[in-house]
């Protein structure tokens, strides 16, 4: 079955890689396992579904159906399909009466976030959230170098309203480092956001 962007380019998987222990005696590093953001996340939000702590999950990504072969009448094979571009963010639940929702992305740069990465939806989206009290943020993993940083919705509407006014179209590591909160990348859970989210929000 083919699947496509909304830009009509076909989307092809990409096989994953996992690193081997160089020797049965040398620690494991496993904040280098070949897994992307989404994989670590899903982890995480078992954890803490696991462990009564929230209830987090991934929104389905929308599919638009263009292509159905009939080969039986009893059965339907899909040929082809559309990703449609999700209007909202990736991730949304709750934890001790807190709405969470936010927004997972990587990047390549090391040295800076494209705010070409967000989009202006998504944006809207999260203020809306932020006004019915919730809690609104983004997750940026730098891929090459497995840093990940948390920055809150208040913090990333400035970035994109300088931009909106025609400044720099992307943060900076520097300013993530700055107004971000680092996370570092453990095993149980992965990538402990909700620790967080605690200290900001005192919950």
């Amino acid at each position: 079955m083919e699947f496509h962007y909304p830009t009509g380019r076909k989307y092809v998987a990409q096989p994953k890689t996992v690193k081997k222990a160089e020797s049965p005696n040398k620690d494991i590093i496993y904040s280098n396992r070949g897994m992307t953001l989404e994989e670590d996340l899903n982890e995480t939000n078992q954890y803490y579904l696991t462990k009564g702590l929230a209830v987090i999950h991934k929104k389905p990504t929308p599919v638009q159906i263009v292509h159905v072969d009939y080969a039986k009448r009893s059965t339907a094979v899909i040929k082809e399909a559309y990703f449609r571009q999700a209007s909202t963010t990736d991730y949304n639940g709750i934890s001790n009466g807190k709405y969470i929702d936010f927004e997972a992305k990587e990047t390549k740069s090391s040295t800076s976030f494209p705010l070409k990465n967000i989009h202006e939806h998504q944006i809207d989206h999260m203020k809306n959230v932020i006004k019915q009290n919730g809690i609104a943020f983004v997750i940026i993993r730098f891929s090459a170098s497995e840093e990940i940083f948390l920055l809150e919705g208040e913090r990333l509407f400035k970035f994109w309203d300088r931009m909106e006014n025609g400044g720099r179209k992307s943060i900076t590591k520097q300013e993530l480092e700055t107004y971000g909160h680092s996370i570092e990348i453990g095993w149980a859970p992965r990538i402990d956001y909700l620790k967080i989210l605690r200290n900001l929000y005192s919950f």
